[in-house]
């Protein structure tokens, strides 16, 4: 099963990206991205809707 989450940056609290990803595993997503609020990558980390 597949489930929508949203990815919000850990400097500036901004929700930029959504994916999918599996329910199964119990393990945080976190991943570096580009934030347009901070214009910089920043770290991002998995929040549930």
């Amino acid at each position: 099963m597949r489930e929508y989450v949203t990815l919000e940056c850990t400097e500036c609290g901004a929700r930029n990206y959504r994916t999918q990803m599996q329910t199964r595993g119990n393990t945080k997503l976190r991943i570096k991205k580009y934030c347009r609020r901070e214009r910089k990558h920043t770290l991002h980390r998995e929040r549930k809707k």
